[in-house]
């Protein structure tokens, strides 16, 4: 069975697998390529699949004894059965934000153990910003090939900076959400970058209060829990992982906060 209490080790390892995926995303992204609807109408692009194959090869060759769900198989209805220990991939996170060209999608590696992400690596190439993360190591950014730690800030006096999704979004359940809490600044952006901007204390928190799925999120989340925050249920809960039919619940996404259970 494969060894994983070198996460750091294994974190490093990641780091080109995502990086080749990447480049055979940007290859896409420079052409008129084609865009499909998956059966629940969302948009698929062979960016997204070609991406998917890499990461499915490399991940096969690095730990072959441990199951991989990935967004575009699990649409096509292939889900392995997982258990105590298993891989989440989203080879093309933000695909609308692809399709659209802001550069906000990323490439999205998790490894989740006993329900909970412990390793996860987010590469955004169109913005060059990788984000990596492993529980009780480290966690840290790259851009320009500089690397840097990464952590959660405190909430600053003024008040929360919230990120939002840039695509998807609920006025109404946002506003009920954040009434009676001092905002400071809210923003949005795409894909799992919200995530890892909580990470990087570039935010404070990011509240999902629509559908997700589990691969969508679990490498930010891995990078966030890394980097000191938590990813909560709306009942105060530490958000888990394997669940059935991999959906999440509503959510909210903090750094270091005392409201994460207010």
């Amino acid at each position: 069975m494969t060894d994983i209490s070198r996460l750091d080790e294994l974190l490093e390892a990641l780091l080109p697998v995502a990086r080749e995926a990447a480049n055979s995303i940007m290859d896409i992204y420079s052409t008129d390529f084609e865009i499909r609807g998956k059966a629940d109408s969302s948009p698929v692009t062979e960016a997204d699949e070609r991406a998917e194959g890499v990461i499915l090869a490399a991940l096969a060759r690095l730990t072959p004894d441990i199951p991989v769900v990935s967004e575009e198989q699990a649409s096509a209805g292939f889900i392995p059965e997982v258990g105590e220990r298993f891989w989440l991939v989203d080879p093309l996170d933000g695909t609308k934000e692809f399709i659209s060209r802001n550069g906000e999608f990323t490439v999205n590696i998790a490894l989740i153990d006993n329900a909970r992400p412990v390793l996860g690596v987010v590469l955004a190439p169109a913005i060059d910003r990788l984000f990596a993360g492993a529980v009780g190591g480290k966690a840290f950014t790259e851009t320009a090939g500089e690397r840097r730690p990464i952590a959660c800030r405190a909430v600053p006096a003024q008040g929360l900076t919230v990120v939002a999704s840039r695509s998807h979004g609920d006025a109404q359940a946002l506003s009920e959400f954040l009434a009676g809490r001092v905002v400071a600044k809210q923003t949005s952006a795409g894909s799992s970058l919200k995530l890892c901007l909580v990470a990087t204390g570039e935010a404070d928190v990011y509240p999902r209060l629509g559908r997700t799925m589990e691969w969508d999120i679990a490498a930010g989340d891995a990078v966030l829990r890394a980097a000191g925050g938590a990813v909560m249920t709306l009942d105060g809960t530490l958000l888990a992982y394997g669940k059935a039919g991999f959906a999440n619940p509503h959510f909210a996404a903090w750094g270091l906060s005392n409201e994460r259970i207010s």
